[in-house]
């Protein structure tokens, strides 16, 4: 870089126009933020290049007589005969712990009030870890949402897909993940939110919620808006992944950090733009025919690495938009195949009422059962089963006048278990107090609330598992080993949970978080 500082100003300036060479080129045309420029013999793919007004690109297309850049920029400050000059370096973003707690350009220029930083910068273009760098996935990334927590666990160093149709809440599942890892972890698994293609009126009010007028050390958002050009938009994930691979490997020390690309149908589309204008051949849905690679390159860099490297992760979790549910689509049957699973959110659910609408049946994880915590599994092993049966009577219920008690048992216990699973937006719930929830709704303790009153029912557990010493006991012995459920944790909390039901149905509400109601 040392070296164009000083060539710049001395072409700009000098009296004679500086000539086409292997590190100078001139523009011969310009459309929709693609450029192609003669010269520039030595010029490799994917280095920066410094038009005359300051605009920088990168290369992309080496041709017999010219090269097809793409402007990170608006192309009115670049003309024809423009002359473009050599970067000498693969385009890089600024990493480091300075990066937490800041909102970023994909280039690393600061979006938010804070100072331009100056730290260290690394490529956003490297090759993926190999077989040989990593490990199996076996710690747990939680989330703070029930549902996800119990049925569709994820793991440190997986890649999860949370896809759906708009407005279903994929962001909001992001959000709140964010927001758990606060008091889940300490801050320990940072987080990288990833907007591409986003309102600038919706990236304030998600600056505003992760952020909270507090300082948020852990997390760092890059951002490519709407109005942001295409190959801006393009740059993005990549520039956030090195954020990423930045926390899980330079200290070599067991660091975590989960990223959130948000979303990646919005990045193919850019990537589209920008290869039809750079008149590469389009495939199916007009997309390029290396649109597979441009995901599984970036996807493939989430990884769970060994020891020897630390043992730190890189946990992905791509958002995918979908129309009309078609997740048969070229772009979401791409993401999927490459995917350890997915996170599928139902328009239909959603608009009955159901928050968060994950479609449990259609959602799976493939590798996070593996890292979910044991008292967790031992409890919500047969939930999934459960709300299978109970989908399937209810829907046989509407058919049906003459229901046996069996049935009629199942719809009562199934209908208090899709309520328990409801949870508002912005609530992470601590891992082990949904242990103890969902606990109380699989074991039946559950059946005796009526279901309008499941929701407050659920609140009354939570607050119980903030305030009572013996939960909090309970809690410390389940941690202590290993997370797992043994019997005298389980009688406990058989104990408790018919406790609080009974003082749940029984007392008024502003008797109920009287300490030790029941005996008195």
């Amino acid at each position: 870089m040392a070296k164009l500082e000083f060539i710049l100003p001395k072409k700009i300036n000098s009296q004679e126009p500086p000539s086409i060479s292997k590190d100078t080129g001139r523009v011969i045309s310009i459309s929709d933020g693609v450029v192609r420029a003669e010269g520039l013999f030595d010029v490799q793919v994917g280095e920066l290049v410094i038009f005359e007004s300051g605009l920088r690109g990168q290369v992309l297309n080496l041709e017999r007589d010219n090269v097809g850049v793409v402007l990170f920029g608006d192309d009115r400050f670049v003309k024809e005969n423009d002359f473009v000059f050599r970067g000498y370096e693969i385009v890089s973003i600024p990493v480091g712990t300075e990066v937490l707690g800041r909102v970023l350009s994909p280039l690393g220029d600061p979006l938010d009030k804070g100072p331009k930083l100056k730290t260290q910068k690394s490529q956003i273009e490297v090759k993926a870890p190999g077989i040989i760098a990593r490990q199996s996935v076996n710690e747990p990334v939680t989330t703070g949402i029930k549902v996800i927590d119990a049925l569709v666990p994820l793991g440190r160093g997986q890649r999860e897909l949370i896809i759906g149709d708009r407005q279903t809440g994929k962001t909001s599942i992001a959000i709140d993940t964010i927001l758990n890892q606060r008091k889940a972890t300490k801050g320990e698994i940072r987080c990288i939110y990833v907007g591409i293609g986003i309102k600038r009126s919706t990236l304030s009010q998600l600056v505003n919620t992760v952020f909270n007028k507090k300082k948020n050390w852990y997390t760092c958002i890059v951002a490519a808006t709407a109005s942001d050009a295409a190959p801006l938009q393009f740059l993005a994930p990549y520039a956030g992944a090195t954020v990423g691979e930045f926390i899980r490997d330079a200290l070599k020390i067991e660091n975590h950090a989960v990223i959130f690309y948000d979303d990646l149908s919005k990045h193919a589309v850019a990537y589209r733009q920008m290869s039809l204008l750079l008149r590469r051949p389009p495939g199916r849905e007009a997309y390029p025919g290396d649109v597979f690679y441009l995901h599984s390159r970036l996807l493939e860099r989430a990884a769970k690495m060994n020891k020897s490297l630390g043992g730190g992760s890189l946990t992905a979790l791509p958002v995918i938009e979908t129309q009309a549910g078609d997740v048969s689509a070229y772009i979401p049957t791409n993401v999927i195949s490459i995917t350890d699973g997915q996170i599928f959110l139902d328009t239909r659910l959603f608009n009955e009422g159901y928050r968060p609408a994950i479609n449990v049946g259609l959602s799976v994880s493939r590798v996070g059962s593996a890292a979910q915590l044991k008292a967790m599994k031992q409890i919500a092993g047969s939930l999934k089963l459960e709300l299978a049966i109970y989908r399937e009577v209810e829907l046989f219920a509407k058919f049906g006048s003459d229901l046996d008690e069996g049935t009629l048992k199942q719809l009562h216990h199934g209908s208090r278990l899709v309520a328990l699973l409801n949870q508002p937006r912005f609530d992470p719930i601590p891992i082990l107090t949904q242990i103890f929830v969902v606990f109380a709704g699989v074991r039946s303790y559950i059946d005796a609330v009526p279901v309008k009153s499941v929701p407050l029912y659920e609140k009354f557990l939570t607050s119980k598992a903030e305030m009572d010493p013996r939960l909090k006991y309970i809690f410390k012995i389940i941690a202590k080993d290993n997370y797992t459920l043994n019997k005298l944790a389980e009688g406990y909390f058989s104990h408790l949970a018919e406790e609080y039901t009974y003082i749940f149905l029984n007392y008024p509400t502003f008797l109920r978080n009287i300490q030790y109601l029941s005996t008195l």
